[in-house]
């Protein structure tokens, strides 16, 4: 379970400082598959990068199964990405000139996995996405439906309990997105790890346990689907 206690953040400015997200006090149940929907604009990668470790907040506090991450440093937020949190992007972030079953094994190898286990995981979680003949490609020899598909793998290669996924179908076609959404939803209720993903896509609703919208850096309204 995933806790935010009135989480704001302000990016400092000599004139006029931003407010990304004001107050946000949140619930967000273990196993769930959540939305953040809003404009763009409205505080929804902020709040990714919050939970993820990329940024910190300027007040409130986050905590991760009751333990509070307030007084976490940089070395901390790394060894919860490594083991706990996976994060997909919206374009895919994979490293160029490694082949499909490389970029999938990367964070494995950072995290000190055993050498003979790391290509079996790779391998595993690739054919998992549909993607078992294409291990040995390059990202540039793939379509974005399948780069999406190896990132999704990398980031479930770490066996998460929490994934982030920011418009991950964004720079996809509408047949291929919901394709990639119908994928994350259906690890999502296999391992029941916990999804937090910011969209625009409305086909992203017929998905979710819940969704939360956003404006003006606040949180709007939450629905929750029956």
């Amino acid at each position: 379970m995933i806790i935010l206690d009135k989480v704001s953040k302000i990016y400092p400015h000599s004139t006029h400082p931003v407010q990304a997200l004001k107050d946000i006090s949140l619930t967000i149940k273990a196993g769930s598959f959540t939305l953040l929907m809003g404009p763009s604009g409205c505080g929804k990668s902020t709040l990714l990068n919050l939970l993820g470790g990329l940024d910190m907040p300027s007040s409130g506090e986050i905590l991760f199964d009751e333990k509070s991450t307030k007084y976490f440093n940089d070395r901390d937020w790394t060894a919860l990405r490594r083991s706990e949190i996976g994060m997909i992007f919206q374009f895919f972030n994979l490293l160029p000139m490694l082949t499909a079953q490389e970029n999938v094994a990367l964070p494995l190898l950072l995290r000190g996995d055993p050498a003979d286990q790391i290509q079996k995981k790779a391998v595993a979680v690739l054919e998992m996405v549909g993607l078992g003949h294409r291990l040995d490609h390059l990202p540039g020899a793939l379509s974005g439906g399948e780069m999406q598909r190896v990132a999704i793998a990398r980031a479930d290669a770490i066996s998460p309990k929490l994934l982030l996924a920011d418009e991950p179908t964004g720079n996809l076609d509408s047949k291929t997105g919901q394709d990639i959404l119908g994928l994350l939803a259906s690890r999502t209720k296999a391992s029941g790890l916990t999804l937090l993903m910011a969209t625009h896509s409305q086909q992203a609703i017929e998905h979710a346990d819940q969704v939360i919208t956003m404006k003006d850096s606040e949180i709007e309204e939450i629905q929750e689907i029956s």
